[in-house]
């Protein structure tokens, strides 16, 4: 993972990645599967292995390339697979044996058994009417607790529905959206023993019908989980409700900006400023918190709009934000249109992890841009804003306080203690502080 100016390690070792999970519970009990994550171990380049598969985030894919690279040296295959590799097949195709495209959930024992025949094809995909169904529960009792904060992470779905310029979504290869079957996602809960769920769906309410049917099964189970959701939830303040009542904390919501003309030029057509302070309201009239998703340099951002943004997040109190540089993802339409505007400068791709700037903004430089992005994060987790934003429910506070000091303030200092104490200890003592005050 690529670090950010105000990550600590903390980030690094937060939860496994699913996807590489995924790809053990796909795994036949034949095959001997060693599970490497290089934020957290070395990698063994001697190891002796028939075929090295690596899933591959965007700000990663040269590194993703390098250790490629060192294994196909000693004429071991290497497989690639990852929503980047997905959106830009034809250039990963040039740095890996082979690549898969879409879901890995069709194709990867075809994947293993090309390879013992000695056959391996150079691209594998298969995304055509893929159901929910076909989604396989991740292999979580293979993953070692010690490793992490929080190994009780859920996915619901593939994919969103909506097709924002910036994300993912809008590339060619990006996934249809798709609900898994509840009870499938109710067995995951039942198999993690943990009372604390974090959902990590792109979208939670992307299928409106099936998250109410959701919350009315997950209601007695006594529950408390948090999730990411589009800003339309305020058309469905009933379903609001319902997950309230289902043990909901906090809603992570792509605001992105509090200027009209921004997101109007994204297209992210789900998002209308004049419902914030409303959207807001209703989430925190229901003791849940906001963790705001927050984007710097579009269009019609200039040089104000760091400290406008910041007073406009203290005055509704928002808990947390996680603010981004605009980052034009290769294979998004963004991008496209970032290209064919001559406005890209920097195709590095290790710097494309929104915390850096690689485009020519329209109404700023680039360097009024980072220093903007910078200054506002210390400004919002300053202890004069932290105490100014406090939640005015007091059952907020300690999750509240946690997040702001233990996690985002003081990180550094709780990153020290994690080479002391355990991980997964950590965040087991978090997870019980919050739940007890909730």
């Amino acid at each position: 993972m690529s670090m950010r100016p105000m990550d600590t390690l903390l980030k690094t070792r937060m939860s496994p990645s699913l996807a590489i999970y995924t790809l053990v519970a796909l795994t036949p009990e034949k095959h001997e599967v060693i599970v490497v994550n290089e934020n957290i171990e070395k990698i063994d380049y001697e190891l002796d292995v028939d075929l090295v598969a690596i899933t591959v985030t965007v700000d990663v894919f040269p590194r993703a390339i390098q250790i490629a690279s060192k294994f196909r040296n000693r004429g071991i295959p290497t497989i690639a697979g990852g929503i980047h590799i997905s959106s830009q097949p034809q250039e990963a195709m040039k740095y890996f044996s082979s690549i898969c495209v879409g879901m890995a959930e069709r194709i990867w024992k075809k994947v293993l058994s090309d390879v013992e025949a000695g056959s391996l094809q150079k691209c594998y995909c298969d995304m055509d009417n893929i159901r929910g169904d076909e989604i396989v529960s991740p292999a979580y009792d293979k993953i070692d607790k010690s490793k992490y904060f929080y190994t009780n992470i859920i996915s619901t779905s593939r994919g969103c529905p909506f097709k924002c310029d910036f994300c993912y979504n809008s590339s060619n290869n990006s996934p249809d959206y798709i609900k898994r079957p509840i009870e499938n996602v109710l067995n995951e809960i039942k198999s993690l023993r943990s009372r604390h769920i974090m959902f990590i769906d792109d979208n939670f309410i992307g299928d409106i019908a099936w998250t109410k049917e959701f919350c009315k099964r997950i209601n007695t189970l006594g529950l408390k989980w948090n999730c990411a959701v589009s800003v339309n939830i305020l058309n469905h303040l009933d379903l609001l409700d319902m997950m309230k009542d289902a043990g909901c904390q906090s809603l992570f919501i792509g605001i992105e900006s509090i200027n009209a003309n921004s997101i109007k030029s994204v297209h992210k057509v789900q998002n209308n400023i004049k419902n914030y302070d409303k959207l807001i309201k209703e989430i925190h009239d229901r003791n849940m918190m906001v963790n705001a998703s927050i984007v710097f340099g579009l269009d019609d951002d200039d040089s104000s709009v760091f400290d406008t943004t910041l007073e406009w997040m203290i005055r509704r109190k928002v808990e947390t934000v996680t603010a981004h540089i605009l980052t034009p993802y290769p294979g998004t339409k963004l991008y496209k249109k970032m290209c064919d505007e001559n406005k890209i400068f920097d195709f590095d791709l290790s710097h494309y992890n929104t915390a850096n700037v690689v485009y020519y903004p329209n109404k700023m430089s680039p360097k009024e841009l980072y220093d903007g992005y910078i200054n506002f994060y210390k400004k919002f987790y300053s202890f004069k804003n932290i105490i100014k934003r406090i939640p005015t429910s007091k059952s907020q506070w300690m999750t509240y306080f946690l997040f702001n000091f233990v996690y985002r303030k003081f990180g550094k200092i709780t990153e020290a203690f994690s080479y002391v104490i355990p991980l997964n200890l950590i965040g087991k003592i978090i997870s019980i502080l919050c739940y007890k005050n909730n």
